[in-house]
């Protein structure tokens, strides 16, 4: 593997008129795969019909998704730091066209097995405060196997307020134990913005943090600075923390998918760092989150 497998810089993987695409394509990837573009008025984005599941998920704006039967309008948000937005999920091997105004993405898992399509409204989306403290972060829950009677992806959200730790204490899921840890690769896509209310210049640069370490003896070390649009691949191994800087609030999609035989998210949290959860119990949760609509963002 070169130095950049297992990450992705925002628009360097371009392909008929989205701005990147990630997929089995990549060398040592089977099982995720994530789209993002940008909706102009006029233009259309097209996802072909393959043996793939799609999540379409809008970041900012709303827009139209049509396949050969349904045409299915999602309000979208303002922004990805504005709450849960309503999501829309394409069994294997359905065509559709996107259209509208904003930026959107789409989770991918390759599969054989159709569901049928399913809107979920922004209302029916589970919001989970996680964590505690500095490790306090806001989840959006719509394509975890509680919500979402999906084939083989798990795809959720989150939003880690400026100053914040996520996916802490790293943790992974690169060994089927049944019960106990699942095989699963996982994408992030990430977003970064000025933090809700601060004064920034307009020569703000917001940013985040990214770390994936080994596991075992297969190698990976990956410690990124990530700017919007930019996905870090996590193939196996620890991953986190994702840090939020002071100043900046964070975002990520997160798709995971993998070969066990059930969809669950089991994972082990490093053994190093894993007692930090305990610290949460004597602390209190962010009083920033929930981050909703803010028209004054």
């Amino acid at each position: 593997m070169n130095d950049d497998t297992w990450f992705i810089r925002a628009g360097s993987r371009p392909e008929d008129g989205w701005t990147d695409v990630v997929d089995d394509r990549i060398d040592g990837w089977a099982y995720t795969g994530l789209r993002t573009g940008t909706l102009t008025d006029g233009a259309a984005l097209r996802l072909p019909a393959a043996a793939v599941e799609r999540l379409v998920v809008p970041l900012a704006g709303g827009c139209t998704v049509t396949t050969d039967e349904t045409q299915y309008e999602l309000q979208g948000r303002t922004d990805v730091f504005a709450g849960p937005t309503d999501v829309l999920y394409l069994g294997s091997g359905t065509a559709a066209t996107i259209t509208g105004a904003g930026r959107v993405a789409v989770a991918e898992a390759p599969t054989p097995v159709v569901k049928p399509t399913v809107h979920i409204s922004r209302q029916d989306v589970p919001v989970e405060l996680r964590g505690a403290g500095q490790s306090s972060r806001q989840v959006h829950n719509f394509g975890t196997p509680q919500t979402l009677d999906a084939a083989a992806f798990i795809v959720c959200e989150v939003i880690t307020p400026a100053g914040n730790w996520s996916s802490y204490p790293p943790h992974k899921h690169d060994t089927h134990r049944d019960g106990e840890e699942s095989n699963l690769e996982e994408i992030y896509y990430y977003e970064v913005a000025p933090a809700r209310g601060a004064d920034a210049p307009n020569g703000a640069e917001p940013f985040a943090l990214h770390r994936t370490s080994a596991s075992d003896e297969r190698p990976i070390d990956e410690f990124r600075q990530v700017r919007t649009g930019d996905v870090a691949l996590v193939p196996y191994g620890w991953h986190g923390p994702a840090v939020a800087p002071p100043g900046y609030d964070m975002y990520y999609l997160n798709v995971m998918a993998g070969p066990d035989p059930e969809r669950v998210w089991n994972i082990t949290d490093d053994p190093a760092h894993g007692w930090v959860r305990g610290l949460w119990a004597g602390e209190q949760l962010d009083p920033r989150l929930p981050y909703g609509e803010d028209p004054a963002r």
